[in-house]
């Protein structure tokens, strides 16, 4: 273990500036999973004395040697909102894939425009627990997949695999091509998501806050369905939507199987 003292800050300003071309992952449980993944290169690992102890077995394997230093060092290297947990990892991005990259038989989400990294970062996490196949988001309008939005996602990105696109709509067009039922969740859907016959392959689009699905979206989708909550308020944060909707989808899947 290191511990970086003031002659090295000044060596490492060149480090920050190339910052930009690596992930930042926060947070015990983020920086876990990406220590654990093989498909993720760790570069620097900044963390205090008692985070690096409760991942010395993941240092070990990945052959780190840490830089040990006090937390708060670490909250000047993060984000301003940003929660570390006293550790917070410096990667190379993971290897960018395709559509043609998802599985044949898969089940996969489509963002459209939802730009809140906490938002991005739980509906991540919620797709790893439900062994999501991929998530598709666009190129503009999408928030950063490193810092707050890592740490939201508690390690989810190292499970679920992202496609970038430039033009979802487009993106749309070719996995209806590839067999995927496109189903897009709309607040004034003619069907409930309940009632809805799925099959996989399944795309399910999820629009903004607000905004909703974007018009070339909707046009996209095979079936517009909705939610249908009992309770008095029936619109929900659209990270809450989509465990919802995934919760339903599951079940739709099983039971027609």
């Amino acid at each position: 273990m290191r511990r970086e003292d003031a002659a090295r800050r000044g060596a490492a300003g060149a480090a920050r500036q190339a910052r930009g071309r690596q992930d930042v992952d926060l947070g015990f449980h983020s920086v876990r999973e990406a220590l654990r993944s093989p498909r993720r290169e760790a570069v620097r690992l900044y963390a205090t004395t008692a985070a690096a102890e409760r991942l010395a077995a993941e240092i070990a394997a990945k052959r780190l040697d840490p830089i040990i230093v006090e937390a708060e060092e670490i909250a000047r290297r993060a984000p301003s909102d940003a929660v570390h947990q006293g550790v917070l990892l410096e990667a190379r991005p993971l290897e960018a894939l395709d559509l043609a990259d998802i599985r044949a038989d898969g089940v996969v989400l489509a963002l459209d425009q939802v730009t809140d990294p906490h938002n991005v970062g739980a509906i991540v996490r919620t797709a790893a627990a439900f062994a999501l196949d991929a998530i598709v988001t666009t190129e503009r309008h999408s928030p950063d997949l490193a810092g707050v939005l890592a740490k939201s996602a508690s390690g989810g990105l190292e499970h679920v695999p992202i496609v970038t696109v430039v033009n979802l709509a487009r993106a749309l067009d070719e996995l209806g091509d590839m067999g995927f039922l496109r189903v897009g969740l709309d607040s004034e859907g003619p069907a409930s998501l309940e009632d809805t016959t799925l099959s996989r392959p399944l795309c399910l689009a999820l629009g903004a806050e607000g905004k909703g699905l974007r018009r070339l979206t909707r046009e996209r989708c095979d079936v517009l369905a909705r939610l249908d909550m009992p309770g008095p308020i029936k619109s929900l944060n659209v990270s809450n939507a989509c465990a919802v909707a995934l919760t339903l989808a599951r079940a739709r899947l099983t039971s027609q199987s």
